[in-house]
């Protein structure tokens, strides 16, 4: 058994008579990754934020970077990587599209998410005055209805 397989075995445990009647299978399954690639999102922001980054800005050569900005695309690449993964091997594998096709449109798709957080990450932090760490996860709560319509009628959408 893959671990795609194990992951969906598990995820599928909780989907009971009650979810079923309200939530297709496959937005439970991307509620069920997407909700765990936030949660690992989050941890890894606060864990670079507070214990690598030391909430410190960066300065590299002439260019510096506020620590929630530094934190922000650290984390980037990695979430970008486990949310493909999933999003491919879980909440939509029945897609036929090329992997190729999907990573380029998930990679748009995700820019699109990027411009929101960041947007919403410097709004919260520096004109609404909120920590970074809750202000990311605001954004990130702002941005899932986006990406889940992205993803499934975009990046992972059925051919046909």
């Amino acid at each position: 058994m893959t671990l795609a397989e194990k992951i969906t075995n598990i995820i599928n445990r909780f989907y009971v008579r009650p979810l079923r009647k309200i939530i297709p299978h496959q937005t439970f399954l991307y509620a069920a990754c997407g909700g765990g690639n936030m949660f690992f999102n989050w941890v890894l922001y606060g864990i670079i934020y507070n214990f690598i980054i030391q909430e410190q800005a960066i300065h590299i050569g002439s260019v510096s970077m506020s620590a929630h900005d530094s934190t922000y695309w650290i984390v980037v690449p990695i979430i970008f990587y486990t949310g493909f993964w999933l999003n491919k091997h879980i909440a939509f594998a029945e897609s036929k599209l090329r992997t190729r096709t999907q990573l380029v449109r998930y990679f748009i798709s995700v820019l699109g998410v990027m411009i929101l957080s960041n947007l919403g990450l410097k709004f919260f932090v520096e004109y609404v005055g909120i920590y970074p760490t809750p202000s990311y996860i605001i954004t990130s709560c702002i941005s899932v209805v986006y990406s889940y319509v992205m993803q499934k009628y975009f990046t992972f959408r059925k051919v046909d």
